[in-house]
This record gives C-alpha cells, structure tokens and sequence, in this order.
C-alpha cells in the first residue's frame, strides 16, 4: 500500500511535480492537471510518475450532479465525464467524488432527502451515466463514503454497486465518513473489518483521518488527525495490506503544518503492524 497527501509545493514541470511528491515523504499523488490539459502534457505527467515510482491516485471530481438545480446538476455532471476521462488518459486508479446532496445552498451537506429510495434511483442514473460517456478501461468511477448521503453505510454501498451494474463503478473508503452515530464511534475494529469484507476487492482509494466522540449533547463526532481519535488504525493498515499493493491511502483535511506528524504517526502503526506501507 501507498501512502499519499496534498504536496503544497508549486511546481511548474512533470519532474518538479515528481520530485515535490518525494520531498512531500509520498509515493502516491492526487492527479497534478485539471481536465483541459492536453494529451502531451498527461503523457509527460505519466512518464514523471513513471519514472518516480509514483502512483497517481485520483483525480477529484467535486461536484454535485444530484443538485435540485437541473442547469447546476448538467454542469456537475460534465465536470464529472470530464474529470473520469482525465483519470483515463493519466491511468489513475480512480475518478472521486461524492454523490452530492438535494440541498440547493451545500453541494455536499445534509438535507432530508438525501436518503430516499429516489435519490438512490437518482444516483445510479448519473453514476450510470458518466461512465457509461466516457467507458474507462483503465481506471474506475468511485463514490465516497459519506455520513449523511448514499452510501452512508457498507451494505448501502453493496446495494449502490449492485444498482449501478457497471464494472468501472469501484469504492472509495473513508471509514471516517461511516462513523456517524455513537454505535460505530465504540466499535470502528468491526466497522473496518465489515468495509473490507463485502467491499474489499472493489476497494481503489481510500482516506486517512481519525474521529472522536465529544462529551458534548447531543452527540458531537468530530474529525481528528489520524492517532489522535476513536478509529483502529493497526485493523485499517491490516486489511488495507490485503488489497493489491498500489492501493493508495490519502491523508485529508489537515492544517498545513500537520501532514507531516501524520503521515509519521501512520507509518509507525505500518511498522509496529510488520507491514510494507510505501
């Protein structure tokens, strides 16, 4: 397994690009372009990496293409072929992004009917839709795990997969995202153990953070650096260890300064577990 994280650094060429990722401590990135770039410019970024021994991760695609706003919804759903045929053409492991929300003012919040049986139907059908535009061959189209929309639980995901009955629709795990009542918070050893049973094989991408359960009422989950909260690091670094070796693990949503103490902390549970985290 890779380990991955934001490289702050600006760079202006594929081997500062590739460089920065190594001076950054990763062997995996996020993809560096935006989807207008041109087939010259992804093929010297994939040499680079190439070259480098780094793994392109994913490209984000972060959007709402359920948005109640149908103009919104058409723009988020171009911004999804577009950024899925970007992973093509770099041979990625996955285009990512969320199943969006029904609110109109929050792309990616909560709303009441975010988790109804016509917003799942909604969901397969764009989901459907972008692959079927751009017919990966190489990579694969991913929704996050979220708290509060499809799929906000590992047997969701299963019926989300079986729905879409597309071969480049994968997973990508944020376990963090599923902890989402007290329940899984006191038990996150089985939450993990449940992902990577019925998902695991699916599995292209996943996201490194922690989560603590605040003494606060009602109840009060909260996001953590990794080490830091209630997740079982050494169970996600074991069943992460099973998938192929390339399977990426991306810190997120950090202050600045904070990566590297994570990043660090992350590996000594790699190491302390006798595992192989590149």
């Amino acid at each position: 397994m890779r380990l991955a994280g934001p490289v702050f650094e600006h760079t202006d060429t594929p081997e500062e690009w590739a460089a920065a990722v190594h001076r950054a401590g990763y062997t995996a990135s996020n993809a560096p372009l935006d989807p207008d770039a041109d087939d010259a410019t992804v093929a010297a970024y994939v040499e680079a990496a190439r070259g480098a021994g780094i793994a392109i991760a994913e490209v984000g695609a972060w959007s709402n293409p359920i948005d109640p706003d149908p103009g919104k919804a058409g723009e988020a759903l171009e911004k999804c072929k577009r950024c899925l045929d970007l992973a093509e053409r770099l041979g990625a492991r996955c285009c990512v992004n969320i199943a969006g929300s029904r609110r109109r003012d929050c792309w990616d919040g909560p709303h009441p009917d975010n988790l109804t049986a016509d917003t799942f139907d909604l969901i397969v059908r764009t989901v459907r839709d972008i692959i079927d535009a751009v017919k990966p061959r190489r990579t694969f189209y991913t929704l996050e795990t979220m708290p509060w929309i499809f799929p906000s639980s590992v047997d969701e995901y299963v019926d989300l997969l079986r729905a879409i009955d597309r071969p480049a629709a994968a997973v990508h795990l944020d376990p963090v995202n599923l902890v989402n009542c007290p329940a899984r918070a006191f038990r996150t050893t089985d939450l993990l153990r449940e992902c990577f049973a019925k998902l695991g094989p699916r599995i292209r991408g996943c996201h490194a953070k922690d989560i603590i359960l605040r003494d606060t009422l009602t109840v009060h989950l909260e996001e953590c650096p990794p080490g830091t909260g209630m997740l079982d690091y050494p169970t996600y670094l074991r069943e992460l260890a099973k998938l192929d070796r390339d399977t990426t693990l991306f810190i997120e949503h950090l202050p600045r300064e904070a990566y590297t103490g994570a990043a660090s902390h992350i590996r000594e549970v790699a190491r302390r577990c006798g595992l192989d985290l590149r």
